[in-house]
């Protein structure tokens, strides 16, 4: 078949929750398919510093970044949009005025609040059932994942913010001032009590889909011949983009009903069998 873009979320699609390592089933599909002549990007929420580990362990052709907001193709750096300043002061204001627990995101640092930290370290025998974005943070900190405290925070640029709050409506006021400049993107997160929301602001400037469509212009090549893998809404606009979309059997009810294909979940080999049903191995 022809040579493809195949973009790749990370949580919940090349990784199972909260695990570190591409899976062996996908990473020889992965091989084999650059083998075919096909390129392969990740395509995540994640900053840089986060995506590292696993441009260590499989040669990706690129990165979409910190949803959209930092994108490179081989030693290109694409895209780069962090937030203005006066909007990261504002959305710390109506998110901390409200008791929102918050991080900042940089593209090689993470600044956050202990509190926020000590959401994620319940104790194995403790746990519950999370979203794949929750279950991430919650593995990453047990691993060591370094979160500097909001003090150390010094105006380095910031792609993104990541928060959990107690109760829908004390988004409200972050809402009403910035619901026009950024995209909030929510899960509910019922294990931790009744109302709590986490999600992640996503610069309206950019997004998963922009950032495919970045790649695809300096390559020279068409949608069409995009591939794009996600498991949740935060992978809504990279699937709308791509001439294909993918969801993963474990993805989300409203991701599959907008889908090309639902593939098998990530823990069934997911990603290695809808290669193969697909032709790119």
């Amino acid at each position: 078949m022809d040579a493809k873009l195949i973009f790749l979320d990370i949580d919940g699609t090349l990784l199972p929750p909260g695990d570190a390592a591409i899976p062996a089933s996908a990473l020889d599909a992965m091989h084999k398919a650059r083998a075919n002549g096909h390129k392969l990007f990740l395509c995540t929420g994640r900053n840089y510093r986060m995506t590292s580990p696993l441009l260590l362990q499989f040669p990706f052709d690129g990165y979409i970044c910190s949803a959209g907001g930092y994108v490179g193709c081989g030693e290109k750096i694409l895209v780069n949009i962090p937030m203005e300043p006066a909007q990261v002061d504002g959305l710390c204001r109506a998110l901390g005025d409200h008791g929102v627990e918050y991080t900042l995101e940089s593209r090689d640092g993470t600044f956050g609040g202990m509190k926020m930290m000590e959401r994620w370290m319940t104790p194995a025998e403790e746990e519950t059932e999370l979203n794949s974005e929750a279950a991430r943070w919650r593995k990453a900190m047990r691993d060591g994942m370094t979160i500097s405290p909001l003090s150390d925070y010094t105006g380095q640029p910031v792609y993104k913010i990541v928060y959990i709050a107690e109760h829908e409506q004390d988004l409200d006021e972050a809402k009403r001032l910035y619901a026009d400049q950024f995209v909030f993107c929510e899960s509910k997160l019922d294990e931790l009590g009744a109302g709590y929301v986490n999600g992640e602001l996503i610069n309206c400037k950019f997004d998963k889909g922009t950032g495919i469509k970045a790649i695809c212009a300096e390559l020279g090549a068409s949608l069409a011949d995009t591939i794009g893998f996600g498991d949740s809404d935060n992978d809504l606009q990279m699937t709308e983009a791509a001439g294909i979309s993918v969801c993963m059997a474990n993805g989300s009810e409203n991701l599959k009903k907008l889908c090309d294909r639902i593939a098998p979940s990530v823990k069934e080999d997911g990603i290695a069998k809808e290669f193969a049903a697909l032709g790119l191995i």
